[in-house]
């Protein structure tokens, strides 16, 4: 797979996604126009990542039957559509409506990163899957800068107009330069969802589901409350200074590209504990958002990096273990993604409105534990496993078959 596809894959992974998280910066501002009290307004992000779970159920595995490359520019056009209909509601429902639409088809994230994962040879399967996923972070990180300079100067609304025109021109891009998906396809749509609903069989798979459940509502606790208190005392900060902050996590995409070489030499369960341990600590530096905005920002850094690593390391791990059922294997595991996103979403701004900051840091803190102690029990259950093989190889008599 060439540089030029890589790019435009990820570009396509960014604005997908940003569609899903443009909210998160301008919820207040979304909430006092449409009428949504403060304790709901992160129904506005978990709306969204909600239509992407039944998107992932329903449209990522028609990437193992149809042709991908058709599939991500239908999806995109969707996509423009519901952000339009975000940017031109004048009730909260209809918004809702927009924003669960646009999310449904963002999954087209999924299908680009099966996609490359299908054009890759072995040994650069990684380097592209961080590549590719890189624009995920950027994309949700970097509209939180979009979204606070264009909120300041136009409005709220006007995010969503520039996402849906660079969906627009991204779905003509897509069916000018990327070449045609031609695979043999033997799957019906039937045996696809049974395949689907399998997938939550397999311990292995579930293990690596689990710690995405628990990595994403660390990742939805900070960036979906993260705006209330900087708003608030003792910073008073602008939607445009708030989404300055989106700069620090894009140093962590970096994480994405080194995490698939990683994963390429044989490190990725390793390294994944490693990521853990650095999301715990990165909370006890945003936990002190109250005084210190320097060690807020070194710990969005180290989050965002580690939930780079942690994301395209299980990636890695899933599609070498499926490779026959590529998407269908992404969109399950993204099932734990969805889940855990809206559920950061939606409990820290609750637990914001009761408790402050310091409850939302503890809730982030929390799921990140969560995630390092199934890493761990994964982990341990290998050794396990690995002792009884090497016991049972030693106790077989001389001159048996191996």
């Amino acid at each position: 797979m060439n540089g030029w596809t890589r790019v435009l894959l990820a570009v396509v992974c960014g604005v997908a996604v940003a569609s899903v998280y443009a909210g998160q910066p301008v919820v207040g501002q979304m909430g006092r126009d449409l009428g949504v009290p403060v304790d709901a307004v992160g129904w506005f992000v978990a709306v969204g990542q909600l239509g992407y779970l039944v998107g992932l159920i329903l449209l990522v595995p028609l990437g193992d039957l149809l042709d991908r490359r058709r599939l991500i520019l239908v999806h995109l056009v969707v996509v423009a559509a519901g952000l339009m209909v975000v940017a031109v509601a004048s009730e909260a429902w209809l918004a809702f409506v927009g924003l669960a639409m646009a999310g449904l088809f963002a999954v087209v994230v999924q299908t680009a990163v099966a996609y490359a994962t299908a054009l890759s040879a072995p040994s650069e399967r990684g380097r592209n899957i961080g590549i590719v996923t890189s624009g995920v972070l950027i994309g949700i990180l970097g509209v939180r800068l979009l979204a606070g300079l264009l909120t300041e100067v136009w409005g709220w609304r006007s995010i969503y107009v520039v996402l849906a025109v660079l969906a627009a021109t991204l779905a003509g891009l897509v069916l000018l330069l990327l070449p045609a998906d031609d695979r043999g396809r033997v799957s019906r749509y039937g045996s696809l969802l049974s395949s689907f609903a399998g997938m939550f069989t397999h311990p292995a798979f579930l293990g690596r589901g689990l710690i995405a459940f628990f990595l994403f509502a660390s990742f939805g606790a900070l960036w979906s409350g993260l705006a209330l208190p900087l708003s608030a005392s003792p910073w008073y900060l602008s939607e445009a200074q708030i989404g300055l902050f989106g700069l620090a996590g894009l140093a962590g995409a970096a994480g994405a590209g080194r995490a698939g070489r990683w994963a390429d030499t044989g490190q990725a369960n390793r390294v994944v504990g490693i990521a853990l341990v650095a999301l715990v600590v990165s909370w006890l530096a945003i936990g002190q958002l109250g005084w210190s905005l320097i060690l807020l920002v070194a710990g969005v850094v180290l989050l965002d990096f580690a939930v780079q690593v942690v994301h395209v390391s299980n990636q890695h791990i899933l599609t070498a273990a499926y490779s026959d059922r590529i998407s269908t294997t992404i969109g399950a595991y993204m099932v734990f993604y969805s889940l855990g996103s809206a559920l950061g979403a939606t409990t820290t701004t609750a637990l914001y409105d009761s408790a402050g900051w310091t409850g939302s840091a503890l809730l982030g803190a929390f799921f990140a534990t969560g995630a390092l102690l199934t890493w761990a029990l994964i982990a341990r259950a290998r050794r396990e496993r690995h002792a009884r093989r090497a016991w049972s190889f030693r106790r077989r008599p001389r001159g048996s078959a191996r």
